[in-house]
């Protein structure tokens, strides 16, 4: 089992920028794949970015490529979203993920592919 929880949400500015991380407790870390979803108030949750085991291999949703980056630390076992050129539509409470299922890229969005998830945290951007 692994316990994360998510840090560095907050309010910022339209245009700017702003970097998630989430701590990550447990079992050993390299052996699940990572991910970012967010969830606005009355809408699902949605698909941010995932990032794979050790090797570290990436893949974004449409909305947010070349906004947002992923990223993982195995030494501090911790992943990152880093999140710039922020828009009022980002506001969102933002969850991070993990899991060890082996899946197909096109399951990658997948809310229930994911076994554990954090307590989240919220990010206001004001226009």
């Amino acid at each position: 089992q692994v316990q994360l929880v998510e840090s560095g949400g907050g309010l910022v500015q339209a245009g700017g920028s702003l970097t998630l991380s989430c701590a990550a407790s447990g079992r050993t870390f390299s052996t699940y794949a990572m991910a970012w979803f967010r969830q606005a108030p009355g809408k699902e949750r949605e698909f941010l970015a995932r990032i794979n085991r050790s090797v570290g291999g990436t893949y974004y949703a449409d909305t947010v490529k070349g906004r947002f980056t992923i990223s993982r630390d195995g030494a501090k076992n911790t992943v990152s979203l880093q999140m710039n050129s922020l828009k009022p539509e980002d506001t969102a409470v933002y969850y991070c993920a993990a899991t060890t299922m082996v899946l197909s890229i096109n399951s990658y969005g997948r809310v229930n592919a994911y076994d554990y998830w954090g307590q989240g945290t919220q990010v206001t951007v004001s226009s």
